[in-house]
Parts: C-alpha cells; structure tokens; sequence
C-alpha cells in the first residue's frame, strides 16, 4: 500500500492546525481554539435563535464553513470522524444566546445525538435557555448504520441550515425555525455513492478496501458501508442508482431544489455531468428542478465519489433558499 500523502503537520494536530487557518483566513469569524468552536464574529445576535451544529471534522465546509449571516450563529469541530464533546456543544449554545432560545442540528449519528442531547440539559438546568434540538436523517441507502439508529443525516443537514439560518435571521421565534428545520429534513431524501475510501490521517491508510473497478453505492460520509457494491459505473448509471432509491421513497413533484455534492476527490466537472444526468431522469419522472445546488458541501476528506439531495420546496422553503446568505462556503444576495 502507498504511504499517505497529506497536506498536514502532526496527524493528531489536524483540527487544531485547520482552525488556526480557518481564523486568519476568515477574520469575520472568531474561533474559540481551546473549545474548537467557530462562531460568527457578532454572536450572540440579540433577540434572534441561535443556530448552532457540529460534527466530527473532516467534512468541510460542513460545518463550520456554514458559519455567518443566513446560516449557523457557531459550529462545534470534533476530531475526525468523531463527534465534538458535549463541554464544546455547551459552550458554543452559551455563545449564540441571544435570548430567543437556541436551534440545535444534528445529524443522526449516536455519538452526536447523545451528546448534544446532554448538552441541551446542561445549559437549560444552568441558564435555563430554551433549546430544540432537529435530528437530520435524509440518507435513503440503510435504515442502520455501524453509526446510527435508523437513518444517516447526510447531505439534507446543508439545505437545513441554510434554511432554518434564513427563518432564524427573519426574526421568527424558535418554534418556528424548529418547524421550518423539521420541514426540510421530512422534505428531503440523499443517496450516495463512492469510487474510492478516504484515508483518515491518524489511521495513515485507506478506511476500507475498494478495488480498482469497482465502487460502492449506499455509503455514508465516514466510509461506512452501503448496500452493493458493484463494477464502476458510467455517470447516467450513476444517476440512476441515486435517484431512483429516492423517488421511490418520497412522492415528489415539481419545485425540488436539486443538491449534487462531492465528497471531496471528485472534481466539479464529474460533478456537472452527474447533474445532467439527474436533471434528465428528473424530467423523464414529471419533477421540476426550482433551484439547484452543486460542488463539494458535506465531504468525507479525500473520498471521491458523489451524493444526490433532492428536497421538495414550496414557496416558503424557496424564499428562504434565495434570502441573503454569508458564509465561507455558500455566498449570495450580500
């Protein structure tokens, strides 16, 4: 096997190293190096939710790069592919209060769900801030995972954010960003696929073993597993075994805003060929695409392959879409 080749320092310094550069190339930003918490530089914003999420790093720009006006108030690093700790996810709801309560979002993996669940009772027994928690399970490809009870939260975790972020910055109160942030993820269905494993650094060697001509349909954003794995595919047979599963899942209709997103290795002009390919079994099934949205958003370092997010949108989810967003990694109408 080859040796890894990483851009990195110290294997284990990965997420401390990778903050230091996400605060001086974003100085909009203030970063919390001792808690490993990215907040938007004027939180906490007085009279609005709080938004906050996290997860374990190597997902970029998932999460913190969804930090800014229009999205996240802050998001929590854990350490690769591991869940940040519930003294990170207190920290970050004390500094997004700013005294209309706060929106936890949390993708459906246990280690998450736990400790954000802890996290919530922590600040509301000492502050007695209101916080509601909005768990993202969207992936269509197992109902388990080695990761999760029920399904994975994947790439709906992104529209959510956005989203929600957008209802949060309107001035609703919290139930109200709640029910929005439910709304999507019931909406939304994902299905991903993988050409390669990622290589965690501390591990220094591929997650799982996938030979040259093949590549595995169903997987999750840590390399977990899917459902087949089957001989390398053309991109309109990619498509197909995507968005099939999810349109047999959820009974779709015009105005989907359509997510095609990388997993980190994969360039953006596979990316464009894929979404040709989705647009055109969207249109062979009567579903209109309202908004679209591709490139490398929830990622799983250095894994090539793709994922397909198709959320339907009425009107209210598609104004919140279009409203002004400011974040390293998504950018409109400011």
């Amino acid at each position: 096997m080859s040796a890894m080749k990483k851009l990195i320092n110290d294997p284990a310094h990965v997420v401390a190293d990778a903050l230091r550069g996400v605060a001086l190339a974003h100085p909009e930003l203030r970063v919390d190096h001792e808690q490993k918490v990215v907040y938007r530089g004027d939180a906490p914003v007085r009279g609005k939710v709080g938004l906050i999420s996290g997860g374990g790093s190597g997902h970029e720009p998932l999460h913190a790069g969804f930090v800014g006006p229009g999205m996240l108030d802050a998001a929590c690093a854990g350490e690769i592919f591991t869940s940040p700790v519930p003294d990170q996810m207190v920290a970050a709801t004390k500094g997004v209060d700013g005294g209309a309560g706060v929106l936890h979002i949390v993708k459906n993996y246990t280690g998450d769900v736990m400790n954000f669940e802890m996290a919530a009772e922590i600040v509301a027994a000492e502050t007695g801030t209101e916080v509601i928690a909005v768990v993202t399970d969207d992936d269509v490809a197992v109902q388990d995972s080695l990761y999760t009870a029920g399904r994975r939260g994947v790439g709906v975790t992104v529209l959510v954010e956005k989203i929600a972020g957008a209802a949060a910055a309107e001035g609703r109160p919290l139930a109200d960003v709640a029910a929005v942030a439910r709304k999507v993820n019931e909406n939304g269905r994902s299905m991903g696929l993988a050409l390669t494993s990622c290589t965690v650094p501390a591990a220094g060697k591929p997650t799982f073993d996938l030979p040259d001509g093949q590549m595995e349909v169903g997987i999750g954003i840590h390399g977990e597993p899917g459902r087949r794995r089957v001989p390398v595919a053309s991109a309109a047979e990619a498509a197909e075994m995507l968005v099939t599963p999810i349109l047999a899942d959820l009974d779709y209709h015009s105005g989907v805003i359509a997510f095609v997103n990388g997993m980190g290795a994969t360039p953006l002009i596979e990316l464009y060929v894929l979404f040709a390919e989705v647009a055109a079994i969207l249109e062979k099934s009567g579903v209109g695409i309202a908004r679209s949205l591709v490139g490398p958003y929830i990622t799983s370092l250095d894994m090539a392959g793709a994922s397909v997010t198709l959320l339907r949108a009425d009107d209210e989810i598609l104004r919140l879409w279009d409203a002004p967003v400011r974040t390293p990694g998504l950018r409109w109408g400011i």
